[in-house]
Parts: C-alpha cells; structure tokens; sequence
C-alpha cells in the first residue's frame, strides 16, 4: 500500500493490519534539524488524533499525533539514539513507532499523496 498522510504533517504505511507512522519531508524542513524524540511506550493505546509524541529540533518541538487509534507494537529505538534520522531519512530509517490498527477504515480519511502535496504547499 501506498503512504497515507495526515494534515499534521504525519505518514502511515499500512501492512495487513500493522502501519508504521513518521513525519513528512515537508514536517521535517519546518522543524530543521531534529535534536530529540520523544516516543510512546510500546502497549499503550492512542485515539486517532492523540498526541503520541513529541519531536524537537534546534528551532522548535511538535507534538506528533497518532494518524489512526491503535496499540504501540513497536517503536524505533535507533530513531530515539540518532534522531536526525528524521531529517536525513523521514520516510525510511526515520520511522517513528508502529501502530495495530483498531479500526482500519479511518485510513481511508487520510490524504493520498497528491492530496497531501497540495495541502503542503498552501500551508
């Protein structure tokens, strides 16, 4: 499946019924260089449009909010060591925290890329 975008500037990849969760390229230039993450604990539960995390950078922190309710099942450990992955590499090896779906049909609310492009450039 294709990424899914929220318009706080988030990206979920859907897997089955696992999606990982990440800020965009477009969050991560308006941060600037991120010097701290801040992850949920892996078992907690989140409402769709919680804040599940916090990002920081030499210029600003942002809340980062769960694109979908869901259980943490894992969260990016390498990420929360070397957080200017989510400069270098936001939709790769920057990846936030993975999430088990509790309801897989409010994905489908969520912008497609296009959508979501233009979202970015007028905001």
């Amino acid at each position: 499946m294709s990424l899914k975008y929220t318009e706080e500037h988030e990206w979920i990849k859907v897997e089955g019924d696992v999606a990982t969760v990440g800020i965009t390229h477009h969050a991560q230039d308006a941060l600037g260089d991120v010097v701290f993450v801040e992850l949920p604990e892996v078992g907690s539960s989140f409402e769709q449009k919680a804040v599940a995390g916090v990002v920081e950078s030499v210029k600003a922190a942002a809340d980062v909010y769960m694109p979908i309710s869901g259980e943490i099942t894992e969260v990016n450990e390498a990420l929360r060591g070397d957080p200017s992955l989510a400069n270098t590499d936001p939709l790769g090896a920057g990846w936030f925290f993975k999430v088990k779906l509790s309801d897989a049909s409010q994905v489908n609310a969520l912008l497609d890329e296009t959508a979501y492009t233009a979202f970015a450039a007028a905001n």
